[in-house]
This record gives C-alpha cells, structure tokens and sequence, in this order.
C-alpha cells in the first residue's frame, strides 16, 4: 500500500512538471530559423546607364529636367563627386567592372562590331564568379556588348560563349548596342522568338541581297543615320551592318526599356523567397543612340529624344526600386547607380539632340565627353544605396567601376583577387573617404592618369576634335597636366610651369602603364 501510495505521488508530480514545461514552452518566443546567407550578405544590384553624362541627372545639377526616382538614390545614399568609369566607351568600361582588369590591356576590349566574338576569357576571375563563389544567385539583363562566340556565330544555335560562361545563372541581353545588327534579344544564349523558318543571318561587310538600306531607301527610315548607321533599316530605324531574316525575333524600340524592366522585376520577384541572396547587372540602353523613347515619354523634356529618354530611365529606375520594396528587400540590397562614360550629343543619327539642348550641360560643365581622355569621357554620376545602412552624404573620394569586383567579393565573403581592382568597400558603403590614391583612365586606346586631385594626359598622335561626334578628344600633341580641384573644366594646363609635378606623375604612370603607351589604334569614323 505503502509503494502504490507513493507510486501515485511520483506520478502526479511528473504529470505537474510536464504541464509546467509545456507553458514554459508556450510563453517562450519563437525562434524563426533564419538562413545566415539571408541574414548576412546582401543582394546586390548595379544599374549601369548608357552613355549618361556627370550633369544629366537633376541631383548632379540639371535643371532643364528633373529625374526624381535618381535623384532619390543619390540623396538617400552616398553620392559621389569623383566616380569614375574605367573607359570613355562603353565596350572597355563593361570589360573592366566584369573583370577587375584595366582595359588597355587587353588589345580586344574596344568598340565591338555585333558579331565579335566574346573578349572576357572564360578562365578569369570575374566578378559575378567572383559573388556565385561567395554563394550568390547572379544574372545580367540589358546591354550585353562584350562579344559572344568564338567569332563565326550561328545565330539559330545556341551562341557560346557568352554572358553564362563567365559566371551569370542568368542572361537576357541585346548582343551589343541597339544601333547595330542583330536587333534580337538572347535568353541563356538562345534568340527570343525566333522562326526556324525564317533563319537569321548577319554580316558586317555587304549587305544581303534585295534588303533595304538606310543609304539606298531613305524613305524606309524616320530617323536618318551617318554613312555608319545607314544599313539595315529594322523599325524605321538606319543601322550598323547588315542582317536578313529573324522577323519575328526583332525587337521594338520603343519598347525596349519596358521589356528590359520587365525582365529585371520578374528576376527579382523570382529571387525573393530563394535561401541564396542575388546579384543582378540590369544594363539599360538610355541614352545610348538611337534615341528612341516610348511615345509616353515623348516631348516630356523639351529636349527631344536624348531628353526623353532620361526621363523615360528615371521612370524605369523608379519601377524598378518599388519592385524591391515591394518583394521586402530593399532594406536588404545594396544599389549602385553609374554610367558607362560621359555624354554625346551627336553619335550617328540626326535626332535634334544639339538644336534642342537649350541651358542644359550634359557634363556640367568638364570638358570632353564620350571619346576623350578629359574628364567629362570618364567621370560619371556614381551612387551607392543601402536603405538603413548607407547613411546620406556627398563624397569626394576617387572611386571608380574597377573597384566593384574587390569590394563587392570582400563584402560578400572571400575577397577576389584580380589585376587592377581595389577593395574600397568601406569608401562605398559612406564609412570612409580613402578612395584610390591613383587611376589610369582609357578613351579609344590612349591612357591618361589620375592622382590625387591632379590629372596628366600624355602627348599623342590624332585629332585633336572629332568633328563628326563635335568633341574633343584630350590629344594636344603635348603633356598636359591639370589640378582638378582648381580647374575643373581643365583650362590651365600646368605642364611647363610645374615641370616637378609632371615628372612626378609621368613616372608614377609609366610604372604602372609601362613603356609603349603611346602606340595606339585610332579609332576611325565615317564621316
């Protein structure tokens, strides 16, 4: 009687301490598993413009327009003053974010023809190589014009190499820009649309029997293009070489930046659940030539085509930052804003872009522009965003789009290492302003070299102006040498009367560049 008595009490104390472990359990909060990717290491975006100068954007000092979804990144964010672009073209410029390696010195990484084949060699270490082996999700939408292939493409077969062999998961792109041939678009390596029936075919020395050309049926056209851009007409539109078939796959011009943003959110709506964090490079077109915004866009600058498709960017950018918000991950996305190189009015089709320019400074006054060594070529608006982590502020470090391939790897795990880029992650995310001590910056082969606030362009052969793009290009015949902290336009060339800080600079530059800078390939247009 004695053991069953206490038999009993043994039980109902057990029972007691099961009921009061349960409502212990009950109170206690619940601990959601959370993945330590998702916790710690951001989704990445880079928005990269097409030929969009230092002052076209209101936040760096426009005022015939404003561009109110920008200037929002720029003024939440860190904006910076001396962000520059490797390259004042866009090929070189592509190459070197991609890579970590200045451009010059690949003999390859110029102003590429469609049917180039790809110059990143696919054993590199890139930069979206570079995040996948940190444990990223990567992809590139838009602007591809880095070659793909091996130089002879099929274009009815899946074209390989391309972006998918240096490390994207993902790739929708146009081959290179919108003013040349193919006018299609490849997913993963594949054209959109395409009619097996009605096979494409492209060349860039002589046109294809029986297809029209802007030179020989004008009044195909509605907008008129240089000798250059006066080949295969495809949607009214003149361009560089030629191309027969493909009918269905062409794209729409005025549609593009709507099917590039399209593509853009659904990869990032297709992310938002995923364990692994994201890098995505949406490549847009604007303002690049032809200037071709969709027709609600048209007339809202004042400014005909270049203006409007400003305007039209800003609006997809726009888009663009609401989708992140609402898929809940802009607190966790690092943005960054820049531009391929600086700005030209006149670059192949006659679209009013001089007549119409009114007040407005599309490089804010620096001198040059796309295709010179002066530093409107290369000096670009540049932005970093990080809602809740980067604080708002204007920096004046020298940063530039070499440095993305270091930084970025060192912010998402193991840092890369690759030629020429520097991990300046700390300058980006606005905890300091020690950017680059130096940079060589490149136009059309010729180099240039930036230190400090001081800046030597050597001697080269060429044309001082190219009259059928109205810029000019940096060449003097002589070292020039500017502080540009005191002469931003650079007026005041201080080469023969600061003869110790030329030579300075000349051997800084030359023990990174090396000798034979001054043979270069001259770039040539038809007039």
């Amino acid at each position: 009687m004695k053991i069953k008595t206490t038999m009993m009490k043994l039980f109902k104390l057990s029972g007691l301490s099961i009921i009061l472990l349960m409502l212990s359990c009950k109170n206690e909060p619940k601990q959601e598993v959370v993945s330590e990717t998702q916790n710690t290491k951001p989704n990445i975006v880079l928005i990269y413009l097409d030929d969009l100068g230092y002052g076209d954007l209101s936040s760096y000092g426009a005022t015939a327009f404003e561009t109110p979804n920008i200037d929002k990144l720029a003024n939440e964010g860190m904006k910076f003053t001396r962000g520059y672009a490797s390259s004042a073209t866009c090929t070189p410029s592509r190459y070197a974010i991609l890579t970590g390696t200045y451009p010059w010195k690949n003999k390859d990484a110029k102003i590429l023809p469609g049917t180039a084949p790809l110059i990143i060699d696919t054993t590199m270490v890139t930069l979206p190589k570079a995040l996948k082996a940190n444990g990223y999700q990567t992809a590139v939408v838009g602007k591809w014009h880095l070659g793909l292939g091996m130089g002879d493409v099929d274009w009815n077969q899946p074209v390989k190499p391309g972006p998918n062999e240096v490390g994207f998961d993902y790739s929708y792109i146009m081959a290179a820009t919108q003013d040349r041939v193919p006018t299609v678009y490849l997913k993963n390596g594949l054209v959109e649309n395409l009619d097996p029936n009605d096979p494409i075919l492209v060349s860039y020395e002589q046109n294809f029997e029986g297809e029209p050309t802007g030179t020989d049926n004008p009044d195909l056209v509605y907008m008129t293009g240089d000798p250059q851009h006066s080949n295969t007409i495809v949607n009214g539109v003149p361009r560089i070489g030629f191309m027969k078939g493909g009918t269905a796959a062409r794209w729409s011009d005025v549609d593009m930046a709507d099917h590039f943003l399209e593509k853009a959110q659904q990869y990032i709506n297709e992310q938002r659940d995923k364990d692994k964090p994201f890098f995505l490079y949406y490549a847009m077109q604007q303002p690049h030539v032809p200037r071709t915004p969709h027709p609600r866009f048209e007339g809202t600058s004042g400014m005909g085509p270049r203006g409007d498709v400003i305007i039209e960017a800003d609006w997809a950018v726009g888009e663009f930052m609401k989708t992140l918000e609402e898929a809940g991950l802009l607190e966790n996305t690092l943005v960054i804003f820049s531009s391929d190189n600086g700005p030209v009015l006149d670059d192949g089709y006659i679209d009013q872009a001089i007549e119409l320019l009114g007040d407005h400074k599309p490089s804010a006054g620096l001198r040059g522009g796309k295709y010179s060594l002066f530093d409107a070529g290369t000096r670009v608006p540049f932005i970093t965003y990080w809602k809740g982590t980067i604080q708002p502020g204007v920096s004046d470090a020298l940063v530039s789009q070499l440095d993305f391939a270091a930084s970025l790897s060192a912010l998402t795990g193991k840092e890369t290492s690759t030629p020429d880029s520097k991990n300046i992650i700390d300058v980006f995310l606005g905890k300091s302003n020690n950017g680059r001590e130096d940079l060589i910056i490149e136009a059309t082969s010729r180099t240039a070299y930036i230190k400090g606030d001081w800046v030597m362009i050597p001697p080269y052969k060429g044309p001082k102006f190219l009259q059928n793009k109205g810029v000019e290009t940096g060449t003097l015949g002589q070292f020039q040498l500017y502080n540009l902290a005191e002469d931003w336009s650079q007026e005041n060339n201080l080469a023969n009367s600061n003869p110790e800080k030329l030579e300075e600079m000349k051997q800084s530059f030359e023990a990174i560049r090396g000798d034979g800078y001054e043979k270069i390939e001259q770039i040539k247009f038809e007039n």
